[in-house]
């Protein structure tokens, strides 16, 4: 991949970049064209707004109308089709043998998705069926099935044991256990039924596969694919059609296109601590080219950078600072645009409570580093201008032309995008590498801990599906780097 010189070199990396996953396709849906050179799609020129100071928030940049990219590109999860929220079915429904020993044979086959036999009360329910069809084999038979629905469709691991863990996962709103118990009864194919809760993405064939192969005397590492399968369940089934996905441990981020990798790039994240890299599932709603930087007020006030700026006007200025001084003598300081800014070239607006997002840095030479958790928490992008473009590009929120014109004009411009982008912040320690190859990543903030013991532990049963840790609002200062 061509890296983007201080002046982008017209554009030219950007055409490469995205030629992987725009306009062309093949027979078969795979995207392999080019983005066509030198025309503007029809669309007005984004406007380039002036950076804000503390007292002034510049409008974001009008987008261009065309549709270009809308046949190369479906609907992401970020445009779900409206639909009337499901009835909800009983959790006990009535059984037949047949039906209630298919689910037996379920049940002692169910280590092959990670899972344990002895968790879904296996031998009372074959002595219920034993008896024939009664209430308590409806009973009995319909709370197994519903067992394994909440960790097929949830995964396994408790809550309490999911560390700095806070993706809401729409599943479980999406198939109540009740109407997946219905549709396997109706149909009467209990297995096939339970199989389509399991994750599409194909790491979690991969690491299903694996564990076939691993034998009974390799228990620690049967331990970790099944953690790692369990972490794919965390997830929504579905990752969506078009999405960013970064592992942690690995310091990589993908851009993924119908589960295919367009491009990699890779990541420095959150040191180990309070600043830890948090595990999120958010929505990319904008690109900021040129961005400043709202110095927080542990450094304004802690580190006595406010009163700095306003003694030293000149030294504040050849370091980009504005600084002011309210009437209630609160000082913001903001770092304008510029090639020493904190957050180098670019952000990625992803709101959410944490303030984590993807964005460049100066110190671009620490993504040589082999170890890369480094900064406050938020994910630092290699080639984060290249990534910028790609995104406003596919976002439908400028045109190509555009784009360039705009990270090569020094200013800060918000560039809204109209097509939003899943983002996700996982952290897997067993997945496929960027080469293609099922690895192992150094567990750098301890997360397995928890999750590897959970497995020991008997199911937990009435399980809470909120997050129990608490919410670490990142300060990335990005100054010790």
């Amino acid at each position: 991949m061509t890296r983007f010189s201080g002046r982008l070199a017209g554009g030219a990396a950007m055409a490469a970049l995205v030629a992987t996953a725009a306009l062309a396709q093949d027979s078969r849906g795979a995207a392999r064209g080019m983005i066509p050179g030198g025309q503007n799609q029809g669309g007005p020129a984004v406007v380039q707004m002036p950076a804000p100071t503390p007292s002034s928030t510049p409008a974001p940049a009008p987008k261009p109308s065309s549709d270009a990219f809308s046949q190369a590109f479906p609907p992401t999860v970020s445009q779900p089709v409206v639909q009337a929220t499901p009835q909800v079915a009983p959790l006990v429904q009535p059984w037949t043998v047949a039906q209630a020993q298919a689910l037996v044979a379920v049940i002692e086959g169910i280590g092959a998705e990670g899972l344990d036999p002895r968790d879904y009360d296996l031998a009372p329910l074959k002595v219920a069926i034993a008896s024939g069809p009664s209430d308590e084999l409806n009973q009995m038979a319909s709370q197994s099935f519903v067992w394994l629905v909440e960790d097929l469709r949830d995964g396994r691991t408790p809550m309490e044991a999911r560390e700095q863990w806070f993706v809401v996962d729409p599943d479980r709103e999406a198939n109540p256990s009740g109407n997946v118990l219905a549709e396997a009864l109706k149909t009467g194919d209990i297995a096939g039924t339970l199989a389509k809760l399991n994750p599409t993405h194909p790491d979690y064939a991969r690491l299903k596969a694996e564990l076939a192969a691993t034998s009974d005397g390799q228990a620690a590492r049967r331990k970790l694919i099944r953690a790692n399968m369990d972490r794919w369940r965390w997830l929504q089934r579905d990752l969506g059609s078009q999405y960013l996905i970064t592992n942690v441990p690995e310091f990589q981020l993908r851009l993924t296109v119908r589960n295919k990798i367009i491009s990699t790039y890779r990541t420095i994240v959150g040191k180990p601590g309070r600043t830890a890299t948090p595990q999120l599932a958010e929505m990319v709603e904008g690109v900021v080219f040129n961005p400043t930087w709202t110095v927080p007020q542990s450094i304004v006030k802690g580190e006595g950078l406010g009163a700095k700026v306003l003694a030293n006007p000149a030294w504040a200025k050849a370091n980009g600072y504005v600084g002011t001084k309210a009437a209630n003598g609160m000082i913001t300081v903001v770092q304008q645009p510029g090639p020493g800014n904190s957050l180098g070239r670019m952000k990625l607006e992803m709101p959410n409570p944490h303030a984590i997002f993807f964005h460049d840095t100066p110190s671009r030479h620490l993504f040589g580093a082999e170890f890369r958790a480094l900064s406050h928490g938020c994910v630092r992008t290699e080639r984060a201008l290249e990534l910028a473009m790609t995104m406003a590009i596919l976002g439908k929120g400028a045109t190509k032309e555009e784009a360039v014109a705009i990270a090569n004009s020094g200013k800060y411009t918000k560039v809204a995008l109209e097509r939003k982008w899943a983002a996700y912040i996982t952290y897997f320690t067993m997945a496929t590498d960027i080469n293609g190859e099922l690895s192992t990543f150094k567990d750098i903030y301890g997360r397995d801990t928890k999750v590897l013991a959970s497995l020991d532990k008997p199911r937990v049963r009435n399980r809470s599906v909120l997050p129990t840790d608490e919410v670490i609002v990142i300060e990335d200062d990005l100054r010790d780097s």
